[in-house]
């Protein structure tokens, strides 16, 4: 059985190498939705797959990170970089260009990472990350599944070398949750939300 979760943000971004100078030329940003399919064949012991009431967790806090900031790409220029750092508190860089596709890989390797950490608490059995859906507009989307998330031929993403600003940190309800994703340290989920 597939469940389904909608969070939205607002973020900027520049696209380069893109074929749409806008894109790739000029800061634009975008209302994201981003739908988190989640999958098992068993129900728990409330008799849901996932408890959407758990996604309001590190899910949710590791997508709003993006809300209202900016998203950088690590091989962009030094002096571009710097200067957004410089005008905005709220900033994510990626190993990787900001676009839908890479959104939704990015999204998918860090909530496959969130659920494979999670201490379930109600049953919940053999739980996985179906897909990422990444809306960037009304009318297009990137999806993204297992095999996209780990492909090399899309590019290796370490989690590692993704970079939240210390703002961004601070609103996190664990403020070290990306230190602990990165460490795989087990994360405590509460049994009631």
């Amino acid at each position: 059985m597939l469940i389904r979760k909608l969070f939205k943000f607002e973020n900027a971004h520049i696209v380069r190498n893109c074929s749409t100078r806008r894109c790739s030329e000029n800061i634009h940003g975008h209302s994201y939705k981003v739908e988190v399919i989640i999958e098992s064949n068993y129900l728990d012991n409330g008799q849901m797959v996932y408890d959407f009431g758990l996604t309001k967790l590190y899910i949710k806090d590791i997508i709003d990170s993006f809300d209202h900031a900016i998203t950088l790409w690590s091989s962009d220029s030094k002096e571009y970089i710097d200067a957004m750092k410089r005008y905005s508190n709220r900033w994510i860089t990626l190993p990787v260009s900001p676009s839908a596709e890479q959104f939704s890989r990015i999204f998918f390797l860090i909530i496959e990472k969130i659920l494979h950490l999670s201490t379930l608490q109600n049953g919940e059995r053999e739980v996985s990350l179906n897909s990422i859906i990444v809306h960037e507009t009304e009318t297009g989307y990137a999806q993204c599944f297992h095999k996209d998330a780990h492909s090399q031929l899309m590019g290796a993403i370490k989690l590692e070398d993704i970079e939240f600003s210390p703002q961004v940190q601070k609103e996190w309800s664990n403020s070290d949750i990306w230190k602990e994703i990165l460490n795989n340290t087990p994360l405590k989920m509460p049994k009631s939300v």
